[in-house]
């Protein structure tokens, strides 16, 4: 049994998916504490000039360290009528955008509260998109106490997984000799980025890889699971 693990993120990159993808178990690290600066408030789209980010702003000022799944978005700002309007400018000539934008103006026209609660009802529509069935737990449901490398060794006794799958990312903190005493098998993220049709790229060396998952997903549609798994 596979188990893997990642922050919620705001319209994750491919690589979150194709771990999820490659597990048996996957859990949302909810109670870890929230970064700045990082994905789990914002991500990247394709513009016919290149990127640019999609951020949502969220409540922090004086609220010091803050878990995941405590951070409020600060609705004060018109983010939701700015991320749908850049959908619909960068995607809106892309094949399958049509298909998919019901889903998206739905979810803009929402009153979202919490950060976690919006990322993850964009994850668990893309997992139905790419077709993917891995079974999905949220950490602060699970109840776990550890800390970093023993958080998620108690994470895979508590779901009975044997082996875990971490980000390449895993080899700068892991204690790797921690899974072997514990009889878990650590095992590493192989990822290749999938070529695509990609709108606004002439050529193989206009495509910009590594943005937003929804950028496979508008431009191939119903091949985007195939594509991100590689069988096709």
């Amino acid at each position: 049994m596979i188990l893997s693990v990642h922050q919620p993120q705001y319209i994750p990159w491919l690589g979150y998916f194709d771990k999820i993808n490659h597990s048996d178990i996957f859990v949302y690290l909810d109670q870890v504490q929230y970064k700045e600066r990082e994905y789990q408030n914002r991500n990247r789209i394709r513009t016919k000039e290149g990127w640019i980010w999609l951020t949502v702003p969220v409540l922090s000022k004086g609220l010091g360290r803050q878990k995941i799944n405590e951070v409020r978005i600060d609705n004060s700002l018109p983010w939701t009528r700015k991320h749908l309007a850049s959908l619909q400018a960068s995607y809106g000539k892309t094949a399958f955008f049509k298909q998919h934008s019901p889903f998206f103006e739905e979810l803009y026209s929402r009153n979202w509260d919490r950060l976690t609660d919006l990322n993850v009802e964009i994850i668990n529509y893309l997992l139905r998109e790419f077709k993917i069935e891995t079974k999905v737990y949220y950490e602060s449901a699970i109840g776990d106490t550890q800390c970093s490398t023993a958080r998620i060794i108690e994470l895979c006794q508590k779901l009975q997984a044997d082996t875990y799958l971490s980000g390449q990312g895993g080899k700068d903190y892991l204690e790797e000799e921690q899974f072997s005493t514990a009889g878990i098998k650590l095992v590493y993220q192989e990822f290749h980025h999938p070529r695509y049709r990609q709108g606004y790229a002439a050529t193989e060396a206009d495509f910009i890889p590594n943005l937003a998952a929804l950028d496979l997903l508008f431009n191939e549609g119903e091949s985007s699971g195939k594509i991100l798994k590689g069988e096709s």
